[in-house]
């Protein structure tokens, strides 16, 4: 063999054993679930509920004629029929069973798991690892937060170590273990996508994000970190298909123990309220209040007699910060709200009229039930037109008494223009135009004449008892 050659060989060893020394360090870096799956599988637990839906009779489209059949055959196809279970007056009664996952978090049978998976339960069963089976008992449930605490009679049975899910970052190697499609002790991995995610409608739990796979079944499974402590409760997933796509959400185990201990020990759960309806601060907002950037909880309406009407808050204040932290997201602001006890003191820095200051104030508990304003009437006197493109009128005494109103201003027609273009409709009613407060049709049509060209205006609406910001601009 010729010496260029052998180098060339040579080379070519030599490139090879490089990639396999970095392959093999790759593999090395990769995580071994195995001792955290022996270990934590124990105490990971199956969830089976029972719901008894409304007697319905049967019809008698329904049944077979057997009459006039041989007594032989009768008998062969009534016991092909399935048989259902009857209830006391005699009609048919119907079942619905579902699955879920839960994990034990004390050795006397104190188990964690979704709401929606033991909701309207008649029955819930428990089945454990070494497959026997007993009854739950419901201590407490918690909607808000999608969180239940179950309770089953035992001693001396395996728990899962708790983690603290406020140390996790987007990057870190998450497992979940849990019974998607009734597989018991299903095995996924993944990473944590995102932390402190907030989804519509969820306005109390900021959601651990992650791309393990998540299936029906999988609801109430615990999500570990690599040191095998419990960092989150799987509790739902994104989806356009209705099957996995690679986005889904965990409640954060710090939030899940603070409900469980409340459930516990009285039953409910009790959450800091302020009051307010808030929206999110977008570039045109952001410029309209004088700030920088976007950012914060724009204030667009205060429940009266609240907490924040009491401590001063003021419908357009943009909250920055409470307590220290800051509010980068609108939705930062519920959860923390929310993890405060009644009582408590919130301090909140605010862009008031374009500039800070602090407003203290002691938060409030959240209602049962959230008092909504009604659609206001759209009645009233003294129209006024206005280069916005939309009529408007007086509201009168008595609607400002019955929705607290201070002034404002009732949309009665839309013309071609600024406010129709923007989605202004007949009886919204506006109460803020360009950072002022309106008190009359007058003040309204000044305010209006007097808006600056190119440049992004607020304007707040009204729209059946809901408040909001928008913003437009208006052309040379």
């Amino acid at each position: 063999m010729s010496i260029p050659r052998l180098k060339s060989y040579l080379s070519i060893i030599a490139t090879v054993l490089v990639l396999g020394q970095a392959v093999a360090a790759q593999a090395v870096e990769l995580p071994d679930f195995t001792q955290l799956v022996e270990q934590a599988s124990p105490a990971v637990v199956n969830i089976s509920t029972t719901q008894k839906l409304p007697d319905r009779k049967v019809s008698i489209q329904d049944m077979p004629d057997l009459e006039g059949l041989p007594p032989a055959l009768r008998e062969f196809f009534e016991r092909g029929m399935p048989q259902q279970p009857r209830s006391p007056r005699g009609d048919r009664q119907r079942e619905a069973q579902s699955l879920g996952s839960g994990f034990i978090i004390s050795p006397d049978g104190y188990i964690l798991t979704n709401n929606h998976v033991i909701a309207d339960a008649d029955e819930i069963v428990v089945r454990l690892a070494d497959r026997s089976e007993m009854k739950a008992k419901l201590i407490g449930t918690d909607p808000r937060s999608d969180v239940a605490l179950l309770k089953v009679e035992g001693k001396d049975l395996p728990v899962l170590k708790l983690g603290k899910s406020q140390d996790l970052k987007a990057g870190q190697w998450v497992v979940a273990i849990g019974s998607p499609f009734g597989f018991d002790h299903t095995v996924t991995q993944g990473i944590v996508s995102a932390v402190g995610r907030s989804l519509p409608n969820e306005n109390y739990v900021p959601f651990i994000q992650t791309d393990v796979p998540i299936n029906p079944g999988n609801s109430g499974g615990p999500l570990f970190n690599l040191n095998g402590e419990v960092v989150g409760i799987n509790s739902q997933i994104y989806t356009r298909s209705g099957g996995f796509m690679g986005v889904s959400f965990a409640i954060p185990i710090d939030v899940a123990m603070d409900v469980s201990n409340q459930l516990k020990s009285g039953g409910k759960v009790s959450r800091g309220w302020l009051g307010v309806v808030i929206q999110e601060v977008n570039k045109d907002l952001a410029e309209s209040f004088g700030l920088e950037k976007p950012a914060g909880a724009l204030v667009a309406q205060i429940q009266d007699d609240g907490p924040a009407a009491k401590g001063g808050l003021q419908v357009g204040d943009v909250i920055l910060s409470m307590n220290g932290q800051p509010i980068v997201m609108s939705a930062d602001l519920p959860h923390l709200v929310g993890a405060l006890k009644a009582g408590s003191k919130a301090k909140l820095e605010v862009i008031r009229d374009g500039k800070r200051q602090n407003v203290e104030l002691t938060v409030g508990a959240i209602p049962e039930e959230g008092k909504e304003l009604d659609s206001l009437s759209k009645s009233g006197v003294e129209r006024s037109s206005n280069r916005l493109g939309v009529s408007v009128v007086e509201l009168t005494d008595e609607q400002k008494k019955t929705y607290d109103l201070k002034g404002g201003v009732v949309i009665k027609e839309v013309q071609d223009g600024p406010a129709s273009m923007i989605g202004l409709q007949p009886g919204d009613v506006i109460t803020h135009l360009n950072n002022q407060a309106i008190e009359s049709t007058k003040q309204f049509t000044e305010i209006a004449k007097s808006l600056p060209k190119n440049r992004s205006v607020s304007m707040r609406v009204l729209r059946q008892g809901r408040a909001s910001f928008i913003t437009f601009k208006l052309a040379e």
